[in-house]
């Protein structure tokens, strides 16, 4: 992965790699500014004396997950890859929170004290969104903002529109110069293989190559519009052949209701992307950088042309204009939102009633729940090094949320401070193994008493491989 890098004023210059990063910081050249992502700042240089780059930014944004990717630009529709990201979104999260307190509220005004209602706050301002809705836009910019104070970002690419719904709904429509290209048939397979999950409608076969399949056939009346399309395997679309969907699952009636339950069904995730997307393309030109959009579409196609495997991040590398794409075999760096805590202090029995109650401090010994923290325990049960977020409690016996699972009842006095809650979680996928410049323990490191082999590094900033 790129390492951002920032000048001795603090301002962006070209991000760097992780052996150059590793060799600036052991000869006192530079210092940690951010952990995760790593950011460091030179001591020694301003950017009036350094050259730059073309920087894009790209987004492919997602109902759960919104993939990023920083990219080098190397001519028209050239770029190489420097840095994957996963912004792993908590709107669910929010809409049952909200749900939940809508319920409790209810019965609070119902059953234990009459309120009258009131309508005059029932009103929604122009462009209103939900809040789980809001959160997904609101945490995209959060980190194009943040990538971009690290960054001298040039543009920004976005994925404006998932499914272009005109054309699923009119086939026949003219005038759209893609339609009789090499675009022509992605938008609308994207779309499918998004409804159907991938599995053949007729008997849910998996990893297997899949066939658009009329529902109600050609040669009976049917129409190209995406609801009369579903997913077959091969095996299934010969068998079924030119027959109605009616005939042939009348021996299977419960899979016949599904089917045609589905094939009215609107993408619930499809939904919620499109109706943000104004919201994030708005917001990206708020940026001042020139933010260039495209179609799922169209991502599809650069991706299936070039041989680069699916992935949220991969996605976003592959949107826009992309003709070339060099180095996409990197780790990837998952962001998870946590939030920040909660303002109720009190938690309810599923009827509404008391049942414990939160403590008001949010510090503890000096932590905070959601630190990044390194606990080296050297005797008893839990003896190694465990990294990862902290749960706080008031008798300073903390959880550690490590890689591995949860490692509960860690004594403050074993943790050392890494990085602030700043609202997320980290993660490295793919290479999960390689460890970023500095991070430890590593087997070759001096063992210690009860066996623990690790100690910290010359800079005091290591941690374990992924936090």
């Amino acid at each position: 992965m790129a390492v951002f890098v920032l000048d001795r004023q603090g301002k962006a210059i070209m991000p760097c790699s992780e052996k150059r990063a590793r060799l600036l910081l052991e000869r006192g050249r530079a210092r940690v500014h951010h952990l995760v992502p790593l950011v460091i700042r030179l001591t020694d240089r301003s950017a009036c004396t350094c050259a730059f780059q073309s920087l894009r930014i790209k987004l492919d944004p997602g109902s759960k997950t919104t993939g990023m990717a920083m990219v080098r630009e190397t001519g028209p529709g050239g770029i190489v890859v420097l840095n994957l990201f996963e912004l792993v979104h908590r709107g669910r999260q929010i809409s049952e929170a909200l749900t939940a307190r809508r319920a409790m509220r209810r019965r609070r005004r119902a059953n234990l004290r009459y309120r009258a209602p009131r309508f005059l706050n029932r009103r929604k301002p122009a462009g209103w969104l939900a809040p789980s809705l809001q959160h997904r836009v609101d945490t995209s910019m959060a980190w194009v903002s943040r990538i971009q104070r690290w960054t001298p970002l040039s543009a920004i690419s976005v994925e404006l529109v998932r499914f272009d719904m005109q054309v699923m709904e009119n086939p026949e429509i003219s005038g759209v110069e893609y339609q009789q290209g090499t675009l022509a048939g992605f938008e609308v397979r994207e779309y499918l293989l998004s409804k159907w999950d991938h599995n053949c409608a007729y008997c849910d076969a998996q990893h297997t190559p899949l066939n658009l399949d009329h529902i109600q056939s050609r040669a009976r009346g049917g129409s190209d519009r995406v609801s009369n399309l579903t997913l077959a395997c091969i095996p299934c679309n010969t068998k079924k052949a030119a027959r109605d969907v009616q005939e042939f699952l009348a021996h299977d009636p419960k899979r016949l209701a599904r089917i045609m339950a589905q094939s009215k069904r609107p993408l619930k995730d499809a939904a919620a992307v499109n109706s943000t997307r104004w919201a994030l393309f708005n917001a990206m030109k708020e940026t001042g950088l020139a933010v260039e959009t495209g179609t799922g579409g169209r991502t599809k196609w650069n991706r299936s042309r070039l041989g680069v495997p699916k992935t949220h991040a991969l996605d976003a590398a592959c949107v826009g204009e992309v003709h070339t794409i060099e180095n996409w075999q990197r780790p990837t760096q998952t962001i998870k939102a946590a939030g920040r805590g909660s303002y109720q202090r009190t938690r309810l029995t599923q009827y509404g009633f008391p049942r414990g109650y939160l403590m008001r401090e949010k510090s503890v010994k000096g932590f905070q729940t959601g630190d990044l923290v390194v606990a080296t325990v050297t005797t008893g049960k839990k003896i190694g090094v465990h990294a990862g977020r902290v749960a706080i409690r008031r008798t300073g016996s903390f959880n550690i949320q490590t890689t591995q699972g949860v490692v509960q009842g860690i004594s403050h006095k074993h943790c050392r401070l890494v990085q602030r809650s700043d609202g997320y979680g980290y993660s490295l996928t793919g290479e999960a193994e390689r460890r970023l410049p500095g991070f430890l323990p590593h087997p070759d490191r001096t063992a210690l008493p009860g066996g623990l082999r690790s100690k910290p590094d010359d800079l005091g900033w290591g941690i374990h491989r992924s936090i």
